[in-house]
């Protein structure tokens, strides 16, 4: 499927485009080059593909997704991509009650919101009402270009939540979210990024909802499948084991050096995040990038997975999601397989509870993922057949999850130098998308955007 880098001298390649990971935005940009008649070579650091998305099996039994997992409502390009592939979709189980554990008392719901007493609810009502209004006024072209640009950019979700949301378990809500979408605790986000990722969504509730939302549908036989895919179409062209660690620019073309691979181009387009591209040595150093990989950091998030003989909490009524603040799993899904033949829960640890808990030993992180699961589902909770765990900000290569986030002053100061090509070389990921950035739809986005870029020039 590909070839691999490891061993005896450099190899010298050429081609039209070399690209810089091989992630999904950056083998679908490959292919789409690669069908136009383009000569491509995809460099890629890890002896895998895929990047942020991430397979695993659990007992031999069921494969599970350590990384990106969900295939939204009005996620038409990787719907696409999936169906051109063979991969087939089936809906993210919400049947049952959801939970709620808040402030130290545990509510049953159902929907996306839970019955918390009238106060609450129209707090969280117009908070979700005025993130939308807002998002529309900033857009996710250019963020840092709109006219209150420099205020919602100046201050903290935190902040803004301080000022406008009235009651503490709404904020504490709000909260809890964003650890999960982002990986970030609401200290230290900026407003206006939040803002974008809205407007990029399409809504506020596009981003927590299941049903019509981010997380409806999952992909049957695990989400790395889609890079695979593509990887296999695109053959030797991409090159594991290939750390890049230099990008020449010339008058007519790039030379990029990595362990084990020379390669000439014409042009290169790095499809990493930027605190990723940040580990390479550009030269002549693209203007704006030094400050955009400082300011533009990778959240913080770990995915962790228990199997089970059965989905048991099915029996028990309830629908497998729950939220919670005790920690330091905030968010749980029902991550069974589609013929629901064993039982799968899925915990994210996200922000500083995800720095908190890499802290520790791998083998102490077990205890207290399993502890809050016994809390929210039982006992039997406590006792699964295997657990798995994937802890994005020791992976070299990706430095954090599920994306990276804008802190307070970083779309002004470094906005532009996202998406802006530098001379030859040209961005990708899911981190340069207008739609859905940080998803997988975003990286599908960007992939169409730099491939356009470079068949245009």
């Amino acid at each position: 499927m590909a070839g691999d880098a490891s061993g005896g001298a450099a190899a010298q390649l050429s081609a039209d485009v070399a690209v810089v990971g091989a992630g999904l935005s950056g083998l679908a940009t490959a292919r789409a080059l690669a069908g136009a008649g383009r000569e491509v070579v995809v460099l890629e650091a890890r002896e895998r593909v895929g990047g942020r998305l991430l397979n695993a099996t659990l007992g031999d039994r069921v494969t599970v997704d350590l990384g990106g997992q969900w295939v939204g409502s009005d996620h038409a390009r990787v719907q696409r991509l999936a169906a051109e592939l063979g991969i087939e979709t089936f809906s993210q189980h919400g049947a049952g009650r959801n939970l709620l554990d808040v402030g130290g008392k545990r509510r049953r719901y159902r929907g996306t919101i839970p019955r918390l007493g009238p106060r609450v609810l129209w707090d969280v009502f117009v908070a979700r009402r005025r993130f939308d209004r807002l998002a529309r006024s900033v857009g996710a072209e250019q963020p840092w270009a709109v006219e209150r640009a420099a205020e919602l950019d100046s201050e903290t979700l935190a902040e803004w939540c301080a000022r406008n949301v009235r009651t503490e378990v709404a904020r504490e809500l709000i909260g809890l979210a964003g650890r999960t979408v982002w990986g970030a605790g609401p200290e230290e986000l900026s407003m206006l990024h939040v803002l974008f990722y809205v407007a990029a969504a399409g809504g506020f509730d596009k981003l927590i909802d299941t049903e019509g939302g981010a997380q409806q549908d999952r992909l049957d036989g695990g989400a790395q499948l889609l890079p695979l895919g593509l990887a296999g179409s695109l053959g030797e062209r991409v090159v594991l084991g290939a750390p890049v660690r230099r990008i020449a620019q010339r008058e007519r073309g790039v030379r990029i050096s990595a362990d084990g691979v020379e390669v000439e181009a014409a042009r290169a387009i790095v499809a990493v995040p930027p605190a990723i591209a940040a580990k390479i040595e550009f030269d002549p150093l693209p203007p704006g990038r030094p400050e955009l990989a400082e300011r533009l950091r990778p959240g913080a998030l770990s995915k962790c997975m228990a199997l089970y003989e059965e989905p048991f909490w099915r029996g028990d009524g309830l629908s497998g999601e729950a939220v919670s603040d005790a920690g330091p799993v905030t968010l749980t899904f029902d991550s069974s397989p589609r013929d629901g033949s064993v039982g799968v829960l899925l915990g994210f640890v996200g922000g500083p509870e995800a720095r908190d808990l890499a802290e520790l030993p791998s083998a102490e992180r077990r205890a207290p993922v399993l502890a809050c699961f016994e809390r929210l589902f039982g006992p039997r909770a406590a006792q699964p057949l295997e657990y798995a765990e994937q802890t994005w900000t020791e992976e070299d290569w990706s430095g954090g999850g599920p994306t990276s986030n804008f802190g307070p002053g970083g779309w002004t100061e470094c906005g532009p130098a996202l998406r802006q090509p530098a001379g030859r070389i040209h961005w990708a990921g899911t981190e340069t998308a207008t739609v859905w950035s940080g998803y997988m739809e975003g990286a599908l986005q960007a992939a169409e955007r730099a491939a356009a870029e470079i068949l245009a020039a």
